[in-house]
This record gives C-alpha cells, sequence and structure tokens, in this order.
C-alpha cells in the first residue's frame, strides 16, 4: 500500500515518476485563465486567517458543505471565522473520491508545510498552523505567487474596466509576476438580461461613443478592445448558456438592438440573431489582434433562486447542462472560417460527454497558424476532477493531437490554487507513463519529457505569445 499522498501521489508506473520529477515539476506556470482580483496582488494582500484564504469565495467547498448538512450560517452566514473553518475541517473526511480532499492537502503541505491530515479533530492544529504563517508577514499575495512559480497571470476583465491595477502592478517594479487582463464581455452579450440597457450606457461613458445602434456599439467596443490590447490583453473570454448561432442580416440585427435600448423585450429568436452578430463582430476582432478566443459553455446557473435571492450568482447551485451545442459550434467557427477571420479558439464545455463531439469539431478547424488553433479546453469545473482530466485528455488524444494541448488553468479565485497545475501535471504524467508501459508508445525519455514540459508550459507560452 502506498504511503497518503508522498512524492509519487498519482503517479503509479516509474515512467510517470521519472517524467514527473525529471520534466513537469519544475516546469513554471502560466495561469490563462482565473478569477483572481488583480486589486490583490498591486495591494500584496495580507490574510489574517485560513478561513479568509480557503472559504472566503470558495463555492465548491461550499456545495461540499451544504452536502454534509452543514448549516448555512456556518458557510456564507455570519459564524465566526473559527466556526467555518471548523465546520469544513468536519466535512473534509467524507469527501473521500472528491479533488477538493486532494487540493486541500497539496495546499496545506506546500504552503504550510503541515505533512498531516485535516479533519474536525485536528482543526485547531491546523487553524493555529497556518495563521502563524499567513501572518508572518512571509505569506501574503505575492509570496504566495512567487512561492508558486507562476511566470504569467490573465484575469477576468469587463470591457468597461478600467485596468487600474493591472497599470499600477507594470508599473511596480518589485511585482516580478506579469498580471495581463483577459477581455469578457458577457455583459454587452446578454441582450436578454434586465440589466443589458443600463450597460450600454456604461459602455458608452467609459468609450466615449453614443451608442444608439449596432454600427455605434462596434465602435464603442472597438475602442475598448484596442484599450484592452494596449494593457497586453491577449485573451478573451466568453461565458455562455450554449454556443448560438442564428444569422440574420445586419439591419435586422440593429433593429433588434434598438428595440432592446428603447426598452422593449427582445423575443428568443431576436436574442439569438444579436448574439450570433455580436459573437462573429468580437470573433473577427479578435482575430486581427491576435488574441485567443476562449467559449466557455453548458452550465445552468443559479437553479436554487431562493438561495440565489439572498446569496447572488456564483455561489454554488449551478449544474450541468446536457443541451447539444455541437451544431452551434460548428455553424459559428464556419462562419469566421470562410471569411478567414477564425481566431486562435479554445472550447470548453461543462458537460463531459461533450468531449468526443468538440474533439472532431477542432479537426475541421485548423489552421497553420500555430499547432492548435483550436484547441479543447482542460477539464473544466465539475470535470477537474482526476477522473474528469483523465477522461478529457484520453478523449484529446484519440481525436486529435494531444501534445499541442494548452493543458492547465486554476479557473479560481484563490491565491492558493496554483497546486491544482501540479496535480494536473501528475495526472498528465502518470496518463502518458501509463500508455508507454503498455507498449502504446515507444520509451523515448526525450521525447517525452518534451511533451509533458510542452503541455505544462511551453505550449500555452507559444499559443498567446505571452513570452513568458
Amino acid at each position: 500500500m502506498k504511503n497518503f499522498m508522498d512524492k509519487d501521489f498519482l503517479l503509479s508506473n516509474e515512467t510517470a515518476k521519472t517524467l514527473y520529477h525529471e520534466a513537469a515539476a519544475s516546469m513554471p506556470i502560466i495561469d490563462y485563465h482565473c478569477h483572481i482580483n488583480p486589486q490583490e496582488i498591486a495591494e500584496n494582500r495580507s490574510f489574517k486567517n485560513i478561513t479568509e484564504v480557503w472559504l472566503g469565495g470558495d463555492h465548491y467547498k461550499w456545495r461540499a458543505m451544504r452536502s454534509n448538512g452543514v448549516e448555512e450560517k456556518y458557510i456564507t452566514g455570519d459564524a465566526s471565522d473559527r466556526e467555518k473553518f471548523q465546520k469544513w475541517a468536519e466535512t473534509l473526511p467524507k469527501a473521500i473520491g472528491n479533488p477538493l480532499y486532494h487540493w486541500t492537502h497539496l495546499e496545506l503541505r506546500k504552503y504550510f508545510g503541515y505533512e498531516g491530515i485535516l479533519n474536525g479533530d485536528t482543526a485547531e492544529e491546523v487553524w493555529n498552523l497556518c495563521n502563524e504563517k499567513l501572518q508572518s508577514g512571509s505569506m501574503n499575495v505575492r509570496d504566495i505567487i512567487a512561492a508558486s512559480d507562476v511566470k504569467l497571470i490573465c484575469t477576468t476583465d469587463d470591457p468597461v474596466d478600467s485596468l487600474e491595477y493591472h497599470k499600477q502592478i507594470a508599473a511596480d517594479s518589485t511585482c516580478k509576476v506579469k498580471v495581463l487582463p483577459a477581455w469578457r464581455p458577457d455583459k454587452a452579450v446578454n441582450i436578454e438580461k434586465d440589466t443589458f440597457v443600463s450597460y450600454i450606457r456604461h459602455l458608452a461613458e467609459v468609450s466615449e461613443i453614443a451608442i444608439t445602434n449596432l454600427e455605434s456599439l462596434f465602435v464603442a467596443l472597438n475602442v475598448r478592445l484596442d484599450f484592452f490590447h494596449k494593457m497586453g490583453c491577449r485573451a478573451s473570454d466568453h461565458g455562455l448558456d450554449y454556443v448560438v448561432y442564428n444569422s440574420a442580416s445586419y439591419d435586422e440585427v440593429d433593429a433588434i438592438l434598438k428595440k432592446a435600448l428603447a426598452g422593449e423585450k427582445v423575443t428568443y429568436d431576436e436574442m439569438e440573431k444579436y448574439k450570433t452578430a455580436l459573437l462573429l463582430f468580437l470573433g473577427e476582432a479578435y482575430e486581427k489582434r491576435g488574441w485567443v478566443m476562449q467559449l466557455h459553455y453548458g452550465a445552468i446557473r443559479d437553479n436554487n433562486k431562493a438561495m440565489f435571492a439572498k446569496l447572488g450568482p456564483d455561489t454554488g447551485f449551478d449544474c450541468i447542462n446536457t443541451r447539444n451545442c455541437a451544431e452551434g459550434t460548428a455553424a459559428f467557427l464556419n462562419a469566421l472560417q470562410i471569411q478567414n477571420k477564425l481566431p486562435k479558439t479554445i472550447i470548453y464545455s461543462l458537460n463531459p460527454n461533450d468531449n468526443a463531439s468538440i474533439g472532431t469539431i477542432l479537426g475541421c478547424f485548423q489552421g497553420s497558424e500555430v499547432a492548435g488553433k483550436i484547441q479543447q479546453g482542460s477539464a473544466w469545473w465539475f470535470n477537474d476532477t482526476k477522473q474528469g482530466m483523465i477522461d478529457q485528455m484520453t478523449s484529446l488524444a484519440n481525436l486529435s493531437v494531444l501534445g499541442n494541448f494548452v493543458g492547465m488553468l486554476t479557473d479560481s479565485r484563490s491565491f492558493l490554487s496554483y497546486t491544482r497545475h501540479d496535480y494536473f501535471r501528475r495526472i498528465l504524467c502518470n496518463l502518458i507513463g501509463t500508455w508507454v508501459e503498455n507498449g502504446e508508445y515507444p520509451a523515448d525519455m526525450k521525447v517525452l519529457k518534451e511533451m509533458v514540459q510542452d503541455i505544462s508550459f511551453n505550449n500555452t507560452n507559444k499559443y498567446f505569445g505571452f513570452n513568458a
């Protein structure tokens, strides 16, 4: 029996161990998609206790605690930080097979040097150890980033954002990590939302363009795209309920936008036509600037309306949507390809059943501009489990070229989540090592080491043009 989470954690064969320890483990990190607040990097935030770091906004943990029957006061309510930490510690031992169990202990070991097991009985010991370290002055945000060997971070930013903290970070010679914005224009896309008109007014103010029709909206967005590009942005991201493709004439979409701006409700068909037109415009804008377009889809959000009313979005009440998006994705990419305006694109579905359809869509639209121009994104959200990663990479390997994969991201709001890259690399090395030891690929360690280093870091650096 192997020891719990020893140095060969998740590495089941000698090839996997060699690949991880001699190639993957030492590679730095590019976190090209996350929800980190750049203000906290600019101000080098410190944390008063481990609950702030772990439970402050982590809806993964919140869901697990709710599933363990924990009262909401100990999750998002007014219980003390120490009480909340206790409830998490008591929940964790029951989470066998859940990546939260692994992530928690990876973080305790890497950042706090704790080799034990967190549970209700050890909670006081861990609480004191972590808080002493957090309050020592040696574990502020930038210390954590440096200890994780993170070279570059892409945050998630709205087109109306001032990017003031990105400017502050760029001007600070003491900050060693590069922090770039990533363009997230969902509020300009979601014409059906009650907040759409007020958002367009805000966009008009920030861009200094009066937005009265489709043409002026495109001008305003181009103003902001140019500003983001000047600030180093090289990636966009779209959070889509599903991938829409419903083409319409320019005049028809213009009339739909004017209707919405007048405060009238748009129909479902009109919503799809507007979204299609705007996404096509943005896709062309990304291609022109050499950006990467990321499409995240497949979530049904805020299902518990009573809790949504109390806590708002992103609080742990979302689930997987099984809607088929293959036809819409293919049609959307094709419409850009016909115009020679298809940007580098990464596709993520929250539904793991979409792995094969995405893997085959990739092969329809590849280009010679860069290896793996169209990518399947890493196992996302509910899928960034051990099995989810294995399934995603196995499907990608079966249907595309795994060696060109751009690898892992955290998609997290926590600065301790960089251990997810280590988790991913161990799973990657074990998967490849297993194929080699099964005689399915030659034991050419030079080629294999280069491959895992590419997937861990080099492919991402080249694909986005980061020069990290």
